[in-house]
């Protein structure tokens, strides 16, 4: 069994892994700030982390002798990242508030599941691309019609 690095640690960057990704609390001051200068959307970040939370804590009740628990899976790896930097990227996250919250739940619960039922020690590059696959479907569904029906042609032409 391998041996996982305490939560304090987890937080402060004190771990191996890529460069920026390691210390929760640096991405967190950063994609904060991304989100208070609004070149970030608040709701992919807010709801990646609670789809990761939901589905660890399923994991965990699922399997209560993993060593993963609830905080290892937000603070380790690249989610804190992706949930700030990768996700957030406004040409492939979706239009609308809503779609926003289904694209960021869809990206966190993936993670967790890829961590834990595949070989894969991360999951987020998969997760994000595939909901930036379904990032057409969920404008679709999501993005509100306007006031009063559908909106004129350009020009208009009836």
């Amino acid at each position: 069994a391998v041996a996982l690095p305490g939560l304090w640690p987890l937080f402060l960057g004190n771990v191996n892994g890529s460069l920026g990704e390691t210390s929760a609390l640096a991405c967190l001051i950063g994609g904060l700030y991304l989100c208070w200068r609004r070149s970030a959307a608040w709701e992919i970040p807010v709801w990646t982390i609670a789809g990761a939370a939901g589905a660890a804590v399923v994991a965990n009740l699922l399997d209560p002798a993993t060593p993963l628990t609830v905080p290892h899976h937000l603070l380790a790896g690249a989610l804190l990242f992706c949930a700030f930097f990768i996700a957030t990227d406004p040409v492939s996250s979706p239009l609308s508030p809503k779609g926003r919250a289904i694209f960021g739940l869809g990206v966190g619960v993936i993670v967790v599941v890829i961590r834990t039922l595949s070989a894969y020690p991360e999951g987020v590059v998969f997760a994000v691309l595939l909901m930036n696959a379904f990032t057409p479907l969920i404008n679709r569904g999501t993005v509100p019609k306007p006031f009063g029906g559908v909106a004129a042609p350009p020009g208009g032409a009836k």
